[in-house]
């Protein structure tokens, strides 16, 4: 398994004390206590009223300012100063730099509202997921059998986390993945897992003569027309209906460009070889593909491939019970098993994502 040079050298041999591993084994046997005392710290405006006062707050000072109890208040800060996001001096708390991201870093928030909203009780049927191959979790919310055929039926408040989630990510690389699909000046684009329509509309505004047809579930395309609705370039926003899990389903031909953004990471292996061996026959020899995604061991950054590798989970447990984050080198393998082969690839877009550039090879029909 090949990773980058800062994951070979964090991941490649051990580097804690013994007393260090233990503490950390003790943090993951109380991560479900460490995970909500923190987000409440974050929604009960603690952690806030910390980092506001310069010489930090007592744990009465912190029930009068906040509205709690003594008691909530206390157990609270005495968690936190443990797991380590508030520190104590003479009696008096104030936020850690931990505590200070786990506030002020907007993927820390994303990441714990969907945690929290979309994943927590899920996962408690981890176990039965990675037995079964389903998304027993999914149990939770309804009796689909993914969680994308429930999207527009979820409660509110988990809809809005998983699409503030999935956006975050998403819309943070548009503006470089823009220009590189634009480089070869597509006029015709297959969105293919288009969701809500924020590519298609990205690209109708930044190229006035391209369109772009949406493929995806025929529930999803409706709210993809209920986003785009009035919006400008929206009648250059195409609908096209398909369950891709459905071997059976072709892709129409005749694009320039087949765009894929965080899409084949909701499918196993052998759905996603499926996937593109379809796209490629409806590919011309001169039409590109572009598959977007944040591929655990292309992060610059450590911290990355951590979040990449626990979101791993949520699709096990909720999504469809058997995809992941991929490695890349197990997508490449699928591309190249497809048909198809990587002309080249991007990495370092918005918050860890590469694209994959790929066309038919030499001789395919």
């Amino acid at each position: 398994m090949q990773l980058s040079p800062a994951l070979e050298k964090k991941y490649s041999a051990e580097r804690m004390t013994a007393p260090d591993a233990q503490r950390l084994a003790h943090e993951i046997s109380f991560a479900p206590v460490v995970f909500q005392v923190s987000r409440l710290m974050v929604k009960f405006g603690i952690l806030q009223l910390l980092i506001d006062a310069p010489n930090g707050l007592t744990p009465d000072e912190v029930s009068q300012k906040s509205g709690l109890s003594r008691y909530a208040a206390q157990v609270l800060l005495e968690s936190s100063l443990t797991v380590g996001t508030v520190l104590c001096r003479d009696g008096r708390f104030e936020a850690s730099k931990a505590g200070w991201f786990l506030l002020n870093d907007p993927l820390v928030r994303v990441n714990m509202d969907f945690n929290h909203d979309v994943s927590y009780l899920g996962l408690f049927r981890l176990e039965e997921a990675l037995l079964s191959g389903k998304p027993e979790g999914l149990k939770t919310f309804g009796s689909w059998s993914t969680i994308y055929e429930g999207l527009s039926s979820l409660p509110e408040q988990v809809q809005k986390s998983w699409f503030g989630f999935d956006h975050f990510y998403s819309d943070s690389a548009f503006d470089e993945a823009l220009k590189i699909v634009f480089d070869r000046q597509p006029r015709t684009v297959l969105d293919v897992g288009g969701n809500t329509g924020r590519w298609a509309l990205r690209c109708v505004g930044y190229n006035p003569g391209v369109q772009v047809t949406v493929m995806d579930l025929p529930q999803q395309l409706e709210l993809m027309r209920q986003q785009t609705a009035g919006c400008p370039g929206a009648d250059r926003i195409l609908g096209h209906g398909a369950n891709l899990l459905n071997r059976d389903t072709t892709f129409p031909a005749g694009f320039d460009a087949i765009w894929m953004s965080q899409f084949l990471d909701c499918f196993a292996e052998e759905e996603v070889t499926s996937i593109l061996s379809r796209a490629a026959a409806a590919m011309g020899h001169n039409a590109r593909l572009f598959i977007m995604e944040t591929f655990w061991d292309r992060q610059r950054f450590e911290a990355a491939a951590y979040c990449l590798t626990q979101i791993s989970l949520y699709f096990t447990a909720l999504a469809n019970g058997n995809s992941k984050m991929y490695h890349s080198g197990d997508m490449i393998r699928c591309v190249e098993a497809a048909g198809l082969t990587v002309e080249e690839i991007h990495d370092g877009l918005g918050k860890g994502h590469s694209i994959l550039i790929c066309k038919k090879k030499k001789g395919a029909a």
